[in-house]
């Protein structure tokens, strides 16, 4: 995939958000990073401190009990949805289009959240998690990766 200049990237997980912005042309990509941010780690012991709900079953002898929500996933879903309002912030100043990186949970908890403009403005989604990877590494990554 080729990255014409001012072409905009997320590349995010459930923890990690970064923004990059091409200031190089279509055959030497030169990522300059816009925004870096990561979230907070509260923890098992704070997140999972309640126990269980506990019901009384209207038939018959015993208790029927809660499952609890998948606490972290709503962590990761909450911090996808506030990345996806940074997102429509950041790109209001700015030309060119936008390429999406995200695992596939991730991608369709933003997806949900995407601003009108912001959805304008996407050309590609790549389903993969390039967190972990340095800038250089994603952009070889995004200029290997076929749409």
């Amino acid at each position: 995939m080729k990255l014409a200049h001012g072409t905009l990237l997320l590349v995010l997980d459930g923890a990690q958000m970064l923004l990059l912005r091409n200031d190089g042309d279509t055959g030497h990509p030169d990522l300059a990073v816009i925004k870096n941010c990561k979230a907070g780690e509260p923890g098992n012991r704070a997140a999972l401190s309640d126990a269980p709900g506990v019901g009384f079953v209207s038939a018959g002898f015993g208790r029927d009990s809660y499952g609890k929500a998948d606490s972290h996933q709503e962590d990761e879903d909450r911090f996808v949805a506030e990345a996806a309002e940074a997102l429509a912030q950041a790109i209001s100043g700015q030309e060119g289009g936008l390429i999406v990186v995200a695992p596939p949970t991730a991608l369709g908890v933003l997806r949900k959240h995407y601003s009108p403009t912001v959805k304008k403005r996407v050309i590609a989604e790549i389903a993969k998690n390039f967190t972990n990877h340095t800038v250089d590494q994603i952009a070889r990554q995004i200029m290997a990766h076929d749409v």
